[in-house]
C-alpha cells in the first residue's frame, strides 16, 4: 500500500485546537484544493483510501473535527452545528487554497458540509459540495414530517424512524458509553481496520448537542454552486428517498446511487476518487 506523504499542523479556534492535515500536490491557482470532512464515530483517516487514489493529481486537506482524532476541545467549548461550521472556516481560512475548495463530507461531515455551503462566508471560496451519507438537518425533519402527511409516504418515513433509532438512544446517560467501551468499539475497530481510541465515546457528543434541543440548525438557503450527492443504497442507517425535494432548494444537484453500505468511501475508495474526479476514470479507460 503506498504511503501517504503527510503534513500535518495544529489550527486553534475558538473552542478547538484542531489537527489538519494536507497529502497531495502544493496548492496552485490551477488546481482546486478538496477538503474533506469526517463523519461519526470515525476520524480523518476514514479517507486515507480515497487520499491514496488523489494524492498523485491533487492538493487534499482533511482535519479531525474537535470531538475526533488528534484535535482537542478548550474548556467550556461546546459541539453545536454552529460551532462545528465555524470550526471548518478556520481551516478553510488557514490552508492555501488560491484555485478554490471542492468541499465533502461523510456522514456528520456531510451535515456539517450542508450547514458550510449555505453560509454566507461560503460565497466564493466553496466551489461544489459532495455529500455523501449525511442529509441537511433542516431538510431532513421537513422530509420525515411531508412523509407522514402523504399516505403513499407514511412507510418511508417510519422506515427512517426505525433506520434513526440509536439517534435517541445516543441519548441516554451513561449506557451509550458503556455500550461503546465493552461490545461495540473492538467490533468497529475489527471492521474499520484500525484503531479509533475514544472518538465513538467523544462523539457522543454531536447528538447530544444537536438532537433533540431547543437549538435548531442553521437556517436553510438557496444553494447555487454544484451539489452532487453521492447516494449508498445499502446505508442501513439513511433512506435513499432523503433526496427528494433537494431539486427544490438546490439549483445545480446530481445524484448518483452506488451498491455499497454507509462507509462505501473507505470499502471503494477508487470509485469513489471517481466520482469526484472523472478524469481518473477515463485514465482507467486509456491504460
Amino acid at each position: 500500500m503506498d504511503v501517504l506523504r503527510e503534513r500535518h499542523r495544529t489550527i486553534r479556534t475558538a473552542g478547538a485546537e484542531l489537527a489538519v492535515f494536507e497529502y497531495g500536490l502544493d496548492p496552485s491557482p490551477g488546481a482546486p484544493t478538496m477538503v474533506l470532512l469526517h463523519g461519526y464515530p470515525d476520524d480523518h483517516r476514514v479517507f486515507h483510501p480515497v487520499l491514496r487514489e488523489l494524492a498523485a493529481t491533487h492538493h487534499l486537506v482533511a482535519f479531525d473535527t474537535r470531538n475526533a482524532g488528534r484535535s482537542r476541545t478548550l474548556d467550556g467549548a461546546g459541539f453545536s452545528l454552529a460551532e462545528l461550521v465555524d470550526d471548518a472556516f478556520a481551516v478553510l481560512a488557514a490552508i492555501d487554497a488560491p484555485g478554490g475548495v471542492r468541499l465533502i463530507g461523510h456522514d456528520w461531515g456531510s451535515i456539517q458540509g450542508w450547514a458550510v455551503i449555505q453560509d454566507e462566508r461560503a460565497d466564493g471560496l466553496i466551489l461544489d459540495y459532495t455529500s455523501i451519507s449525511g442529509p441537511d438537518l433542516r431538510h431532513f425533519a421537513r422530509w420525515l414530517r411531508s412523509r407522514f402527511t402523504r399516505p403513499g409516504s407514511v412507510h418511508q418515513g417510519v422506515g427512517q424512524v426505525l433506520r434513526s433509532w440509536y439517534v435517541g438512544a445516543f441519548q441516554l446517560p451513561v449506557l451509550p458509553e458503556i455500550f461503546w467501551k465493552h461490545i461495540m468499539t473492538r467490533r468497529y475497530e475489527f471492521a474499520a481496520r484500525r484503531n479509533v481510541g475514544s472518538d465513538p465515546i467523544r462523539g457522543l457528543a454531536l447528538y447530544r448537542a444537536n438532537m433533540f434541543t431547543a437549538a435548531g440548525p442553521p437556517r436553510r438557503r438557496r444553494i447555487t454552486i454544484p451539489v452532487h450527492v453521492i447516494v449508498p443504497l445499502k446505508d442501513p442507517f439513511l433512506s435513499p428517498h432523503l433526496v427528494d425535494g433537494l431539486e427544490d432548494w438546490v439549483e445545480d444537484l446530481t445524484v448518483t446511487s452506488v451498491p455499497g453500505g454507509h462507509w462505501w468511501v473507505a470499502s471503494r475508495p477508487r470509485a469513489f476518487a471517481e466520482l469526484l474526479d472523472p478524469a481518473l476514470r477515463n485514465q482507467d479507460d486509456g491504460a
